[in-house]
């Protein structure tokens, strides 16, 4: 099976169509695709297929209950079974409660920076000082970070946006240099000490891995 071609304006914008193969959707963030695509090929879980909404919903997260649940009904009937490859992502447990609703079930954690980490460590730490980034946001700062806050125009406003931070975590999803060093350029324009931690897939992989065939 061919690899689908990606662009992650694309995936921001207008999120990914599923192929129609496989028996289990998966009804995932634009900002995951890459991951859950290699995690298909690396592991031939052929039996899943891939839908994604627009990655630009995390910067609207009161829209994101609404669209999955739309996507639900868009799909249900072509497969046996759904899965939200979201966490709680800001809807204040509006999310979980519609999958509970719809019978769908959904990746556990408050956020995607949580579960790349692994929920547990994640708690653990008790970061409230640290402005996380994964490898999508590193490539798409302007559009999710720097643009939508404004800070392309004013940027005074970096202070008051994120004086209380101390530091931007990297959670690398791949051991790369390039985007090592974009991600090093992103603490810097935000005035915030780096840190890079290799988290690959966290419990991602693990609770993909665990829907059976």
């Amino acid at each position: 099976m061919t690899a689908r071609p990606l662009n992650d304006t694309t995936l921001t914008e207008a999120g990914l169509a599923p192929r129609g193969q496989g028996r289990i959707l998966l009804i995932a963030c634009g900002a995951l695709a890459r991951e859950i695509l290699d995690l298909k090929a690396v592991n031939g879980w052929d039996h899943l297929d891939l839908a994604c909404l627009p990655a630009k919903l995390h910067n609207t997260p009161d829209k994101i209950t609404d669209a999955v649940r739309a996507a639900v009904a868009k799909h249900r009937a072509q497969y046996d079974r759904l899965f939200v490859v979201y966490a709680d992502c800001g809807t204040g447990g509006q999310l979980q409660a519609a999958c509970e609703e719809m019978g769908v079930e959904m990746v556990p954690g408050p956020h995607c920076y949580s579960f790349f980490e692994g929920n547990a460590a994640f708690a653990e730490r008790e970061e409230f000082t640290a402005f996380y980034l994964t490898d999508f946001l590193v490539r798409q700062f302007d559009a999710f970070v720097w643009q939508p806050l404004g800070l392309d125009r004013h940027p005074e406003l970096l202070n008051m946006y994120f004086g209380n931070y101390d530091k931007l975590v990297y959670q690398a999803q791949t051991d790369d240099p390039v985007l090592t060093e974009k991600a090093r350029a992103c603490a810097e324009r935000l005035g915030l000490a780096f840190e890079r931690r290799l988290t690959g897939y966290g419990d991602l992989a693990t609770t993909l891995g665990g829907i059976s065939r």
